[in-house]
């Protein structure tokens, strides 16, 4: 599957961004889908997860409240909203798709990776 980011951007602290991943492919409907991100001089780390078919989401605690993730499987994208940022949430964020049975929100459980898209929140 391929996977293409987009949406990011430059955005004061306290503003909002939309993140949307467009997946290639007939069968989004089997992957779980989750968002990372990585700063700079940082480890990559998940910010959100959403299973197969949107029931279940996991959320990182430092976004909770803050960010949703959703999906809409008919048109094969998954959707990060990002209110309230914060100079913290700068980073490049990448979506990806993992394709095994169980619900994860680890790096290694993750197949395959979209290119990133960077968000920029000024103080």
């Amino acid at each position: 599957v391929q996977l293409q980011a987009s949406g990011g951007g430059l955005v004061q602290a306290g503003g909002s961004l939309r993140l949307s991943c467009a997946a290639s492919g007939r069968t989004f409907s089997n992957y779980h889908m989750g968002w990372f991100r990585q700063a700079p001089g940082k480890e990559r780390e998940v910010v959100a997860a959403i299973s197969r078919r949107g029931v279940t989401t996991y959320y990182t605690d430092s976004v909770k409240g803050r960010f949703t993730i959703s999906r809409n499987n008919a048109e094969n994208t998954v959707y990060l909203q990002m209110n309230s940022l914060k100079p913290e949430d700068t980073a490049v964020y990448y979506c990806a798709a993992d394709t095994s049975l169980g619900f994860g929100m680890h790096l290694y459980e993750y197949d395959y990776w979209g290119q990133g898209t960077e968000v920029t929140v000024s103080s």
